[in-house]
């Protein structure tokens, strides 16, 4: 299967308006923001699971991150809630449930394979000071990407220049990006050499950015 699989182009999903489709385990449910490849996919997914939920162990042999956007993800390093930022590099294994149900936003295959810095954070408690309106947590920085997580005030101006893709999930309040407004759930993936030039809304927003990786984009090992 391939969705959004052309990196040279611009892409925005607006998430919440698009329907859940299943997934081969009952009780969990998905909105597919790009793919490459079959269940074991380089793949960017909104996943639901409903209460009491779960998937067998698995292993991730080319990584996993994910952001918790509602409820309380549960496997064996502790219950994650809404607001949590988690990586688990190549070759850890888990076995997600949610005895509560939640709602999380990962990316599968998309690691450096000799990356093994598991860990988890708060992304809030990471902000820095606020500057011009923006108070921004780095959450993670490598040779080929870097994620961070940042709050705007109304009207904050975001702009991001950073080489090889950018990559932005709003998590709360609006963005509006090149006239277009992405509000909770919109996804916006900008290729190689294009710059994210963005205002925050009314409300201000909340989001999460990832960039420089699509330089790196590659197939699953299958």
């Amino acid at each position: 299967m391939e969705l959004n699989a052309d990196f040279k182009k611009r892409v925005v999903v607006h998430s919440e308006n698009t329907a859940w489709a299943s997934s081969p385990v009952a009780g969990i449910d998905r909105r597919m923001l790009d793919r490459i490849g079959g269940e074991v996919a380089r793949a960017t997914t909104i996943v639901r699971f409903a209460q009491g939920s779960q998937f067998s162990e698995h292993t991730h042999a080319g990584g996993e991150e994910f952001i918790v956007l509602d409820g309380v993800f549960q496997d064996e390093y502790g219950d994650f809630s809404a607001g949590t930022y988690v990586r688990n590099p190549p070759t850890t294994s888990h076995t997600p449930r949610s005895s509560m149900g939640c709602t999380i936003f990962v990316k599968l295959w998309q690691f450096d394979m000799e990356d093994r810095n598991q860990f988890y954070k708060t992304m809030a408690d990471e902000c820095a000071k606020p500057i011009n309106g923006i108070a921004t947590a780095q959450l993670h920085r490598d040779a080929q990407e870097t994620v961070s997580y940042s709050e705007l005030d109304a009207g904050a101006i975001l702009e991001n220049t950073d080489a090889g893709g950018i990559e932005m999930l709003v998590i709360a309040g609006a963005i509006v990006e090149n006239g277009e407004t992405l509000s909770k759930g919109g996804w916006l993936r900008l290729p190689s050499g294009q710059d994210l030039d963005a205002v925050a809304g009314d409300s201000g927003a909340k989001v999460w950015i990832k960039t420089g990786h699509l330089t790196y984009a590659k197939l699953p090992l299958v």
